[in-house]
């Protein structure tokens, strides 16, 4: 694993497991929403946001947290292994709820609460199972050369990374 992406609906916490991850195998970490978002909420033109991402992906090692499904493909073709945080969608809405308000490091501006985008997004992320995750599968399903990890749970996720925890010393595995 040196090329990987994280992906799954708003509020799954791809950020937070992105972290971990970084913290044990030291990859450098790219979140996308910082490469596409400015720190007062607008967002970057598209040309800038593609440049960014071109860049991070011509790198030789590298975990990119985030969804952004029109550039979903560019990163899976590039990367090695895909790590899919496939939860229900109350966990979801859950996750999404709890950071509302609250500063993040992989956000550069803190999501505010009660507005008519929030309300936006929860009913992106209450569409997601139907309108979004078919096609992350069919993504998935035409590059099956990529190691494709996919957890239906939070315990799940982080049963992998208590592994990556306790095989880190023997393992050559991971680059920095």
């Amino acid at each position: 694993m040196k090329k990987i992406i994280i992906i799954g609906c708003p509020g799954s916490g791809k950020s937070t497991f992105a972290r971990e991850l970084h913290r044990i195998t030291h990859l450098p970490l790219v979140h996308l929403d910082l490469l596409f978002w400015n720190a007062d909420g607008t967002s970057v033109p598209r040309e800038i946001f593609l440049l960014r991402l071109e860049d991070a992906l011509q790198k030789d090692h590298w975990i990119i947290d985030g969804n952004y499904h029109t550039t979903m493909e560019q990163r899976l073709s590039a990367c090695d292994t895909v790590i899919f945080l496939d939860y229900p969608q109350d966990v979801c809405l859950a996750g999404a709820k709890e950071r509302r308000g609250k500063p993040r490091p992989d956000l550069p501006w803190i999501e505010p609460e009660g507005t008519q985008d929030e309300d936006e997004f929860f009913t992106y992320i209450r569409n997601y199972e139907q309108e979004r995750r078919p096609g992350v599968f069919d993504l998935l399903a035409r590059y099956p050369q990529k190691n494709s990890i996919i957890f239906t749970t939070r315990d799940q996720a982080d049963a992998y990374l208590r592994k990556l925890t306790n095989h880190k010393e023997d393992s050559h595995e991971f680059q920095s």
